[in-house]
């Protein structure tokens, strides 16, 4: 929907369906009252909304008709850091310590369902769910029992259906390591342990018991549930033909449930992080004028490998971007533009989407800020948006135009569709010249982030520029002269809401004379 961004933040708000609050706003600067606007005239706006959105909004989106794994996206959060929604298993929390328990449980996701829903994400991938000792859920005291703070069964299988309600499936990790040496089959001495330290312990990989008795256990909790994927984690030295196996039993008990790991593996996984392709947007965006040469890797054009700027597992790319004396929103919207239109699965670590900061643990992982600015999140979220609502961007031919010292050009391309996204990531304003060779003559490209338009020239090539440090995604169309139907529909929409306005402020201007 970034169409809209043609037009005045006004309609932008009335896009998102909340134009009562948006124009709620207007009124009470105009010094008239809401409740007058909103139950005489709601017909009136809900009309130029949905006006402005059928002329502006791209008529050659296409959106997948089977979903499949390159079709997700992955919000990364930490149940304890969410949002607390149930007070009566706080026992033991607190919020001021960063190492303890916080408060946050299934009830609180459930409840801020609408925050997911509204960031476009097709997946919540939730940590580990199971009876703990820490806030984040990896020093697993038992695979049979959830975390007491985390909530009940009951509540777990309601959060589960909630996000469900809403097309967002529910990803749980399961560690295979790091589990505390408090856990119930150490202590009653049914599994061999490796070494361990801290109160942290391994399993003993090799023990064909302890394999066995895992994999049951993995299995029988995906199956329990109606999870979207299960995520391995803390891989140890647990070998490829053990995780093959795990994968293979869990695709017997549910050939689309989803079996993925956050480390890198040549084990058979749905997907596994790039963690070349992960450094190289990494660096290609954490400062200005970067050497953007590893952005190539993208050329293989794997559409399932899962790609973050973001880790939960380490430095936060914002504490980078601060030691190099940046300035994070606008760093964090480039690579969020690239994040969202690169091949690959993108994943976002919660609070991502706020810039937080932190070089590790329990820094990395604050509760979740959910009365902060919330430009970033609206611009990320309407990536996401836009990234569902093609299936071109998610699945489209990937194509480098240009790519040197920040300054990068590529075009994401189907039958139905072609979309040009120009990352201009560099000090001085950029500019490309791109021949008709490559879109074919008379077409145009529509910007939907800067408002961009981009008509052939005489010389029949087509030339872009941006600015330094923006972004632009395009729309290709075929440049048919002036839209005639648009320009009518604009013009209405202003009319009839400038028309409203005098009449409201005539009329209130006679109510106070009265």
């Amino acid at each position: 929907m970034f169409v809209l961004f043609y037009h005045t933040k006004l309609f932008f708000m009335m896009n998102t369906w909340r134009h009562e609050e948006a124009f709620g706003k207007i009124i009470e600067d105009s010094a008239l009252r809401r409740p007058f606007f909103v139950k005489k005239y709601r017909w009136l706006t809900s009309l130029m909304a949905v006006l402005l959105l059928f002329s502006t909004f791209p008529p050659t989106l296409t959106s997948a008709k089977e979903h499949s794994l390159q079709d997700e996206s992955i919000y990364d959060l930490l149940v304890d850091r969410f949002f607390n929604g149930n007070f009566t298993n706080d026992e033991g929390t607190d919020v001021k310590d960063m190492a303890a328990f916080s408060g946050g449980d299934f009830a609180g996701i459930a409840e801020k369902v609408s925050y997911l829903e509204a960031s476009g994400f097709t997946l919540a991938s939730i940590g580990p769910v199971f009876e703990t000792a820490t806030y984040d859920g990896n020093e697993v005291l038992s695979y049979e029992t959830f975390e007491p703070h985390f909530g009940t069964e009951d509540e777990f299988v309601q959060m589960i259906k909630t996000l469900n309600e809403k097309k967002i499936g529910t990803i749980v990790d399961f560690p295979l390591n790091g589990i505390s040496d408090q856990h119930e089959w150490i202590q009653d001495g049914s599994l061999a342990t490796a070494s361990g330290e801290n109160g942290v312990i391994s399993w003993d990989a090799a023990n064909e018991q302890v394999q066995t008795t895992l994999k049951q256990a993995i299995v029988e909790f995906a199956g329990k549930y109606d999870l979207a994927g299960i995520r391995l984690t803390h891989l140890g030295d647990f070998d490829e033909v053990f995780l093959n196996e795990v994968i293979t039993e869990l695709k017997a008990a549910n050939e689309n449930l989803y079996v993925l790991t956050n480390e890198a593996s040549n084990a058979e996984f749905d997907t596994a992080p790039n963690m070349d392709k992960i450094e190289a947007l990494r660096q290609s965006f954490v400062q200005i004028d970067p050497d953007s040469s590893s952005l190539s890797l993208f050329e293989d054009q794997q559409e399932t490998d899962l790609i973050q700027l973001d880790s939960l597992t380490g430095r936060r790319l914002t504490d980078e971007m601060v030691e190099l004396q940046m300035f994070p929103p606008t760093r964090w919207k480039i690579a969020s533009t690239a994040l969202f239109t690169l091949p690959g699965v993108p994943v976002l670590p919660y609070e991502s989407e706020i810039a937080v900061t932190g070089k590790e643990a329990p820094e990395t992982h604050p509760i979740v800020n959910f009365k902060t600015d919330t430009e970033l999140y609206d611009f990320i979220s309407d990536l996401n948006t836009l990234r569902n609502k093609s299936e071109t961007l998610r699945n489209g031919n990937f194509e480098i135009l240009h790519n040197e010292d920040g300054f990068t050009v590529y075009t994401r391309k189907s039958d139905e569709e072609t979309w040009i996204i120009a990352l201009n990531n560099t000090s001085k304003t950029q500019s490309l010249e791109i021949d008709e060779s490559v879109f074919g003559e008379g077409k145009k490209l529509r910007g939907l982030l800067q408002q961009e338009l981009v008509r052939q020239g005489k010389d029949g090539k087509y030339r872009v520029v941006l600015e330094r440090e923006i972004s632009e995604v395009y729309i290709m169309d075929e440049d048919t002269g002036y839209n005639t139907p648009y320009l009518i529909v604009t013009i209405l929409i202003y009319t009839s809401f400038f028309g409203l306005l005098f009449m409201m402020i005539r009329r209130g201007k006679k109510k106070k004379a009265a």
